[in-house]
C-alpha cells in the first residue's frame, strides 16, 4: 500500500484526497512506521484536509494510528482538536488508554463521552470494561451492564466475556457465573476462559475444573489460555495431582506446546505445594529460557517454605538477568529479614541504592459514587485526610478492645515493635477502608483493589 502511494506521488497524475489518506495511515499503523505516519500527518495538514469539518473518518484513522504505535500524547492532542467527534473517535481513545495501562484516563474519557451528545455503543462497552476491571470500579461496571440491557445491546460471547471478567476482578463471582449462564452461544473459548479464570481467581478450583470438562462436553476445544486458567486454579487450591493431570492432557491429548505461562503455572503449583526441587528441575529442563515471572514464583515459594539456600541461588540468577528489576532484590531482602538476618538486608538495600532501584509502591483504590480514590502507604494527601486519620485510630481502638494484637512478623524492617505497628496502621488498604467507612452509610459493602496483586 505504501509503495503504491509512493508511485502515486511520483507520477503526479492524481493527487491524494481525503479517501486516500485513511488507507495509507492504516498501513503505517499496521507496520508501526511512526516517521512515515508523521510525514503523512504533515501532508494532510499541508493539503488542508484537517479543515474539512465533516471528514471525521480521516481524523479517526490518524488518531488510531498514533494509538496503535503507543503515542497516546499525540493521539490525545489530535482528539482534543477535532471539530466533530463520532462514537468511533471516543472508542479509539477509550480503547487506546485501556490497552496501554491508562485505566483511570480510559474511565474519565468514558465519563466525558456521556457528558457530550454521543451515546456509547457495543464497541464502547467492550473497550471500557477492561479498565473498569483493573480498577475494581464495580458500580460503573454494573451501570455498563444495565446500559447494555436497557438499550437492547446484545450481551454476546465477546461483551459477555468482558462482563464476566469485570465481575470476577471486582469481587462478584456469583454475578460473573450468572452472566456466563445467560450467554446463549457458548462456542467461543474466550467465554469459557473468562469464567474459568474468574473461578480460579476466587479459589473455586473444583468449579473451574468442572467448567473445563463442561467446555469439552459442549464441543468447544480448549485454547492454551483456558489451560492457564485451569492450572492457575489448581495452583491456588493446592491441587497438585489435578494440575499434573491437566498439564498432561494439554500436552499429550490436546497436543498443545506449553508456553512460558504454562510452565509458570506449573512452577507456581509445585512451589506452593513445597515441591521445590521438582519445580527447579522443571525450570532447568524447559526448552525455552525462563522469564522473571517463573523465577519469582519459585523465589516466592522458597520464602514461603523457608528454603533460604535455593532462594539466594534463584535471586542471584534474577539479579544477573534483570539487574534493574526491584522484585528480586525486595524478595531476597524480605527473605533475609524473615530470619532476622539484618546484615543481609542491609547489603541488598545498599545494592538497590547503588543501582538506583526503587520498589514499586503499593497503592489501593476504592470507588465511591463513580469516583475512583487512590491511596498510597502513609498517604495524607486526600482532602479528607483528617477524618481518615481519626477513623484509623477508631479502627485500631475497636480492634484492641476485643483482644486483637497486630501481627508484625511480616513487617520485614529492622525497627522496634511500636514502629512496626505504625507501619501496619498506615497501609494503603487500611487508609482506603477508613475512607470508605467515613464516606458511606452503615452496611455498605466496601470494595478495595490493589495494584500489586
Amino acid at each position: 500500500a505504501l509503495l503504491y502511494f509512493s508511485h502515486m506521488l511520483t507520477d503526479g497524475l492524481v493527487e491524494p484526497n481525503k479517501f486516500t489518506f485513511p488507507c495509507v495511515l492504516k498501513a503505517c499503523a499496521k507496520l508501526a512506521r511512526i516517521e512515515e505516519g508523521k510525514q503523512l500527518h504533515g501532508f494532510v495538514v499541508k493539503l488542508g484536509l484537517t479543515r474539512l469539518e465533516g471528514n471525521v473518518v480521516l481524523w479517526n484513522v490518524m488518531i488510531d494510528g498514533y494509538v496503535r504505535m503507543g503515542d497516546l500524547r499525540a493521539s490525545r492532542e489530535l482528539f482534543d482538536s477535532m471539530p466533530n467527534k463520532s462514537v468511533v473517535s471516543w472508542n479509539v481513545m477509550i480503547s487506546g488508554c485501556a490497552q496501554n495501562g491508562h485505566f483511570k484516563e480510559a474511565i474519565e474519557m468514558f465519563h466525558d463521552m456521556q457528558l457530550g451528545d454521543v451515546s456509547p455503543n457495543y464497541v464502547t462497552l467492550v473497550s471500557v470494561l477492561p479498565a473498569i476491571s483493573r480498577l475494581g470500579a464495580i458500580e460503573l461496571g454494573k451501570w455498563v451492564h444495565l446500559f447494555a440491557e436497557k438499550n437492547e445491546i446484545e450481551i454476546d460471547d465477546v461483551l459477555g466475556s468482558a462482563l464476566i471478567d469485570m465481575y470476577s476482578k471486582c469481587g462478584n463471582i456469583d454475578k460473573a457465573v450468572q452472566v456466563f449462564e445467560g450467554i446463549r452461544n457458548k462456542k467461543n473459548p474466550i467465554t469459557w476462559s473468562a469464567i474459568i479464570g474468574g473461578l480460579a481467581m476466587h479459589g473455586r478450583a473444583r468449579d473451574a475444573l468442572d467448567h473445563f470438562w463442561r467446555m469439552q462436553q459442549a464441543g468447544v476445544t480448549p485454547s492454551d489460555v483456558v489451560y492457564i486458567g485451569v492450572l492457575s486454579a489448581c495452583s491456588h487450591a493446592g491441587l497438585v495431582e489435578e494440575g499434573r493431570s491437566v498439564y498432561y492432557h494439554m500436552v499429550n491429548v490436546a497436543g498443545l506446546l506449553p508456553r512460558i505461562e504454562h510452565y509458570g503455572c506449573m512452577v507456581d503449583l509445585l512451589g506452593r505445594a513445597g515441591c521445590l526441587e521438582e519445580a527447579e528441575q522443571l525450570i532447568l529442563n524447559m526448552p525455552i529460557k525462563p522469564d522473571d515471572v517463573i523465577l519469582k514464583a519459585l523465589l516466592g515459594a522458597c520464602k514461603m517454605h523457608g528454603n533460604i539456600e535455593m532462594g539466594e541461588r534463584i535471586a542471584k540468577i534474577l539479579m544477573g538477568w534483570y539487574p534493574h528489576d526491584s522484585g528480586s532484590y525486595v524478595a531476597l531482602s524480605n527473605m533475609f529479614a524473615s530470619e532476622g538476618n539484618w546484615e543481609g538486608v542491609v547489603k541488598v538495600r545498599l545494592k538497590m541504592k547503588e543501582l538506583d532501584i526503587r520498589k514499586d509502591p503499593g497503592c489501593s483504590w476504592i470507588e465511591l459514587d463513580g469516583v475512583i480514590h487512590e491511596f498510597l502507604v502513609e498517604d495524607d494527601s486526600h482532602p479528607r485526610a483528617e477524618g481518615i486519620h481519626s477513623m484509623l485510630e477508631e479502627m485500631s481502638d475497636r480492634l484492641r478492645s476485643v483482644g486483637y494484637r497486630p501481627n508484625t512478623t511480616q513487617v520485614l524492617l529492622n525497627m522496634d515493635e511500636k514502629e512496626k505497628q505504625s507501619a501496619l496502621h498506615y497501609h494503603s488498604e487500611k487508609i482506603a477502608i477508613a475512607f470508605g467507612l467515613i464516606s458511606t452509610k452503615p452496611q455498605t459493602p466496601l470494595q478495595i483493589v490493589k495494584n500489586l496483586r
